[in-house]
């Protein structure tokens, strides 16, 4: 493929390439907050919340973020509980995990500035090849690749390239591409209009080739098979898991909260009590045979769930069924990961996106 792809990049005058797509994107970029500047932490942050997430849905949470931790130093030093709050529903929280956890190695051992060299950059926990990329070349001006989904799709059609896309091997191809197309003079302007292209203009299924700056440089589009690229292979059918959710309130008007473990899926957020559903028991037996080894409460549940709710993951769905119940006995020995919290405790814990939309419907409905 190496040669292929040689021979295809032969085809295209890198100079003339960079004039068309920054041109363009000098006149059509948008105002998005972390455009302002080339501050490394801001964009490093915002980096950070656009992976796997819309421009969007991103810019309140950078803001409400920023506001919170303006600088490395704020970040490093606040309490783990603070910042899973401020990124409660982006989803993906291991991303504000890695993200902390890095900005605290920066602070302690780089005296609070972002690295600038790929090699020290890249180690930074959570801080991947195309990461490292768009904090070196937007904020330092270093000519290295940023190669996203977005760019993947540009170039696999820009230079007819058929390989998977889904497949970590293709990445090296496309950042090859990168390295050979990328301008040296203006890197952040590269990277960035690249992906800016594959936001606005070739999109996915309907790409709007008429309107694209690099249509005179896109084999693709000479081919007319821009609707066939890139290559995906598509994702497996994700697992399907049914949970039962109870919603224990006890005489003072406190509510039992599970805290997730400290690793895996939604580590260190805080639930109501929930767990896998046994499909040939009953309902009634389970959850109160759950709360009781694993809370040690006794609760009376209502028979039907007061709400049915699915929430998709990547990889998997849990399909939800929330009951409410009331306290009728609690053993003096509690549990280390469950604890008993007020309304106004409630709102302030950082919740899964699934168990936010359940309180939010709850208190409309019932306080």
């Amino acid at each position: 493929m190496k040669e292929d792809l040689q021979q295809k990049l032969s085809t295209i005058n890198p100079e003339a390439f960079q004039k068309d797509l920054i041109g363009w994107f000098e006149k059509e970029m948008r105002e998005l907050p972390w455009r302002k500047n080339k501050d490394p932490y801001q964009i490093w942050v915002s980096e950070i919340m656009l992976q796997q997430t819309r421009v969007d849905t991103v810019i309140p949470f950078y803001h409400r973020f920023m506001e919170q931790f303006p600088t490395i130093e704020a970040l490093a030093n606040a309490p783990e509980e603070n910042v899973l709050k401020a990124w409660e529903g982006l989803g993906y929280y291991s991303r504000a995990r890695n993200l902390q956890s890095a900005v605290r190695e920066v602070h302690e051992q780089y005296k609070g500035i972002v690295p600038d060299t790929p090699k020290e950059i890249s180690s930074l926990k959570g801080v991947g090849p195309y990461t490292a990329g768009a904090i070196l070349s937007i904020a330092y001006g270093v000519p290295e690749p940023a190669v996203d989904g977005n760019v993947m799709r540009v170039l696999s059609r820009v230079l007819s390239i058929w390989e998977d896309i889904a497949k970590p091997s293709s990445r090296k191809s496309f950042e090859e591409a990168v390295r050979h197309l990328i301008s040296h003079d203006n890197p952040s302007y590269f990277n960035q209009a690249l992906m800016e292209l594959g936001a606005l203009i070739c999109t996915p299924s309907s790409p709007s080739c008429l309107l694209c700056p690099v249509q005179r440089h896109c084999s693709a589009f000479a081919e007319g098979v821009q609707r066939d690229l890139p290559v995906k292979t598509r994702k497996k059918s994700t697992k399907v898991i049914d949970l039962l959710t109870v919603i224990v309130q006890n005489q003072q008007g406190e509510y039992l909260m599970n805290k997730r473990p400290s690793q895996g899926l939604l580590a260190n957020l805080w639930e109501f009590p929930s767990f896998e559903k046994q499909q040939n028991e009953r309902t009634a037996s389970q959850i109160n045979d759950f709360l009781a080894s694993d809370f040690n409460v006794e609760a009376v549940v209502e028979s039907e769930p007061w709400m049915m709710q699915d929430h998709v993951f990547s990889h998997l769905t849990w399909k939800m069924a929330v009951f409410k119940g009331e306290l009728s006995n609690l053993s003096n020995q509690n549990k280390p990961h469950a604890t008993w919290l007020t309304k106004e405790e409630v709102e302030k814990m950082a919740l899964p996106v699934s168990h936010r939309k359940i309180w939010k419907q709850f208190v409309s409905l019932y306080l």
